[in-house]
């Protein structure tokens, strides 16, 4: 089986940024729903992400590579037999440390015959009379993870609006989204994989985050391009806006500019420490096309004008 880094198609010195990108691009390519004719496309599937998850955490990398956990994040076991062990007293019956070669059990060789228990102990891991699951009481693994990608509308996720999911048994769950979610964000459900010799395995759901017709997202902001008349622009007005909660009244200054930001204190999204971010209103003016009224405004308007709006850009 390949190892993790070539399930991701990426080298062992691959920062954060380039494991996620891998992960990202081969899921959208091999994700089951876009693939229901080909079981390889699944397998692969769930191999790609199984890679990911144990190569995103930073603790549970740093053990894969130093070789203390396998592919499926269990420990390995290094101890390699018992061929590293030689008793004290030389070689038994000619044998050079193979196997249980190099111990001397019960009688011949002149050697001093003592008790191995508290050694055999230190291999395993385990006193006397202690039950242990196989090697050091390691206990039976679970089930493996099943895997989902949850679709979230943008306004949803701002407002941390409950998510219903179905899960492979057919069973749905209403999901409650965390404070400081984002594309990308996953969230795990304990017990919802697949059966085990030691439990059920866990759910893993990714959040994918969808696009909005005009809001946009900047951190925990929310980002959005407001038109307004040349009127309002001129004379200040008071209009709608919308926000992820539905729309506010919002005052327009006089005289404001196309690029001007006003800001809404708290209508973004909910941030991970607590409190939301804000909402950035940026105003755009918006001319009629082809309004002879207004050509012939300007037009006198400009010549009583002599002030280069460019001067500040030294033109």
């Amino acid at each position: 089986m390949a190892d993790l880094y070539e399930r991701l198609g990426i080298t062992r010195s691959a920062d954060e940024a380039a494991i996620k990108k891998a992960y990202r691009n081969l899921a959208k390519k091999l994700h089951p729903d876009r693939n229901k004719d080909n079981p390889q496309a699944a397998t692969r599937f769930s191999e790609v992400s199984a890679a990911y998850e144990i190569l995103s955490d930073k603790e549970k990398r740093g053990q894969y590579d130093r070789g203390e956990i396998d592919e499926q994040g269990n420990p390995r076991f290094n101890g390699g037999g018992f061929d590293g062990f030689h008793h004290a007293g030389g070689r038994a019956g000619g044998n050079n440390g193979g196997g249980f070669g190099g111990f001397n059990f019960g009688g011949g060789g002149g050697a001093d015959h003592g008790d191995f228990s508290d050694l055999f102990e230190g291999i395993f891991g385990g006193g006397r009379g202690q039950r242990g699951g196989g090697f050091g009481g390691k206990a039976a693994p679970k089930g493996s993870n099943n895997l989902y990608r949850l679709k979230v509308p943008f306004i949803d996720a701002a407002t941390l609006h409950p998510q219903r999911i179905t899960l492979g048994d057919g069973k749905t769950i209403d999901l409650k989204l965390p404070a400081g979610v984002e594309d990308g964000t996953q969230m795990r459900l304990a017990g919802k994989g697949q059966p085990g010799p030691g439990g059920a395995g866990d759910a893993i759901v990714t959040i994918d985050i969808q696009p909005h017709a005009f809001f946009q997202r900047k951190g925990d902001d929310i980002t959005l391009n407001l038109p307004i008349s040349l009127a309002e622009a001129v004379e200040g007005a008071k209009i709608k806006v919308p926000t992820a909660e539905g729309a506010v009244m919002v005052s327009v200054p006089a005289g404001s500019n196309s690029g001007k930001v006003l800001r809404l204190r708290g209508k973004g999204f909910h941030k991970k420490a607590g409190g939301r971010g804000d909402e950035l209103i940026t105003l755009m003016i918006t001319l009629p096309e082809n309004d002879s009224d207004l050509k012939q405004f300007v037009q006198g308007w400009a010549a009583k004008d002599k002030e280069n709006p460019r001067t500040a850009l030294g033109l």
